[in-house]
């Protein structure tokens, strides 16, 4: 399927001929088929909502199950998959897990516990402090 010297030399003279753009109706047509495509869902755009399926962030400290399970704490089977996080004697459902108290809770639930049991700063020790006097002259020395 060579081509002549002639032939050659005549596409060399007219030089590469700019790609016509398609008419309006035609622009038109192939707008409505690339939407039917992307409607029906079409190859890679389906690849890309699986891919974004798995990628949902699970809480902190959860895991998806390799295997099938039972719950340790309300003795309820798991299914493999399934989100799970670390209970009392080891894995099951999230619901299951004691609650974590924050710092604040924390520090709360202490103090309160403290007070209750009459560690207060007055239960600690009596005052050294004397009327009309400083509190360095009644100290005893250390």
């Amino acid at each position: 399927m060579g081509q002549t010297p002639a032939q050659k030399a005549a596409k060399a003279a007219r030089g590469q001929q700019p790609k016509k753009r398609p008419g309006k109706a035609q622009r038109e047509a192939i707008k409505r088929a690339q939407a039917a495509k992307k409607k029906a869902g079409g190859g890679k755009p389906a690849a890309k909502k699986t891919a974004a399926k798995k990628a949902v962030p699970l809480p902190r400290g959860s895991v998806r199950a390799a295997y099938p399970g039972t719950c340790p704490a309300c003795f309820k089977d798991y299914a493999k998959g399934e989100v799970i996080t670390k209970v009392t004697e080891g894995w099951g459902h999230p619901g299951c897990a004691p609650r974590q108290m924050s710092a604040a809770e924390r520090e709360f639930a202490r103090n309160k516990a403290r007070i209750e049991s009459g560690e207060t700063f007055r239960g600690q020790k009596p005052s050294d402090w004397r009327r009309g006097a400083s509190p360095s002259s009644t100290r005893p020395a250390r």
